[in-house]
Parts: C-alpha cells; sequence; structure tokens
C-alpha cells in the first residue's frame, strides 16, 4: 500500500477546518495527521514532536488570517524553524499584496478557498512532485511586484543621484529619534547655522518639500535613513 502523505491544517474556524479534513483524507493518497487554529497552536505541537516521526507533517495547509498568530507569521516560522514542512497559503484573500506577502513569508503555493476540491489536489500533488505550486495567476503577480520593485529602485536611485553627502547627513539628523533642532544639527554637523539653513532649502527646493515634517515623511518614502 501507497504511504499516505502528512498534511497538518491551519484555520481559526472550526467548520472550514473540519470540511478541509473531510476533503483532504477522502483524496486517498493524503491524510490529517495535525489540527491547528492558528499559528501559535501548530508552532506549539511541531516544537513537542519528534519531525522525523511517522506522522509528523510533509505539507501545512496555512490559513492567512488568523488570531494570535497569522498565517504569514505561521510560514515565515515554517520556513526558518521546520524548512521541511512545505506551506501552502489558504485565503479568500485573491489580491496581489496578499499572494505576494505569502510567497515572501515562505508559501510554496497559493490557493483560495473558493477553488473546488480538485484545485486543491492539484496543489498538493505539485508540492509533492516539485516543491511548488505556482499558477500561471501567481506567477503574473509575482512578475508585477519584481517590475514594481525594480521601478521603486530606479527611482530611488535617481533621487539619491540628487543628494549630496552632507544634505544626507543633514536628513539623517533632522530624522533622529532626538528631534534635534536646527542649531544642535549644525553643531553636529561642525558647520554653521547658516550653512544647514542651505542644506534645508536646497531639499526643500529640489524635492518640493515645505516643512521638517515633510523631511521626515520624505526620508521615509524613500528609505534614505537607516531605521526609518
Amino acid at each position: 500500500m501507497t504511504k499516505k502523505i502528512n498534511v497538518a491544517l491551519v484555520d481559526d474556524h472550526h467548520m472550514m477546518r473540519t470540511g478541509l479534513v473531510n476533503t483532504v483524507n477522502a483524496m486517498g493518497d493524503y491524510r490529517v495527521t495535525l489540527e491547528a487554529g492558528n499559528g501559535a497552536e501548530l508552532v506549539e505541537q511541531l516544537t513537542a514532536m519528534d519531525l522525523n516521526a511517522p506522522d509528523a507533517p510533509t505539507i501545512a495547509v496555512v490559513d492567512l488570517s488568523m488570531p494570535v498568530m497569522d498565517g504569514y507569521a505561521t510560514m515565515n516560522w515554517l520556513s526558518k524553524h521546520a524548512p521541511q514542512v512545505l506551506s501552502l497559503a489558504l485565503t479568500f484573500d485573491a489580491t496581489d499584496d496578499a499572494m505576494v506577502r505569502a510567497v515572501h513569508a515562505g508559501a510554496r503555493g497559493y490557493v483560495l478557498k473558493s477553488e473546488p476540491p480538485q484545485v486543491l489536489r492539484t496543489a498538493l500533488d505539485s508540492l509533492v512532485n516539485t516543491g511548488y505550486y505556482y499558477t500561471q495567476e501567481l506567477m503574473a503577480v509575482q512578475l508585477r511586484s519584481t517590475m514594481e520593485q525594480r521601478r521603486e529602485e530606479l527611482s530611488r536611485a535617481k533621487v539619491m543621484e540628487r543628494i549630496t553627502e552632507r544634505e544626507l547627513e543633514f536628513l539623517t539628523l533632522v530624522c533622529d529619534e532626538a528631534e534635534f533642532t536646527y542649531d544642535v544639527i549644525a553643531e553636529r554637523m561642525g558647520v554653521q547655522r547658516r550653512t544647514v539653513d542651505n542644506y534645508r532649502t536646497a531639499l526643500f527646493e529640489k524635492f518640493d518639500l515645505r516643512s521638517k515634517t515633510g523631511l521626515v515623511l520624505f526620508a521615509m518614502r524613500w528609505k534614505l535613513v537607516a531605521g526609518r
């Protein structure tokens, strides 16, 4: 007899989880050996068991929206502490942001709760055979995300080209949690207050800014200062 693949189901809705248990167990090649109502419960159970044991899960089907520890945090934990357990994201949320965030968290695939059971079966089979379940839609989303990230990087590079080293040093001090006054910033930079005013004016004019708060928001927007 062919050995069945062990599956963990993580979903905070009991009725949904029960339905998934019945669906997975009815597939024949798979069996649910672990259930959890959120990520924290899954972590507790996995931490207490031998992941090489016969009933240890090979795949974890994880709902993204859960209390206590959501699906993103759960899959991130799995990728770091139990990488042999392959994560399959399960959700009603079909937005690009949710899909990309799930993949970045460690999801090997993505299935909508509105899909028929055969799609879940296809996803599980793909994870077992290839380690991934990437649909055309998910690959398109990843491509769009990559392109958007590249555009963001190019835009940030152009911003950086327009800022001198001393202006960046000034901007870093402006964004400091100590909320330095311009006089203190001048002292720390070893320049006159008038020079600091020139740095501020230059940044205002280059990027159409109006205030100190605008400088801070600008630095945050373009990730110009560490920790912001």
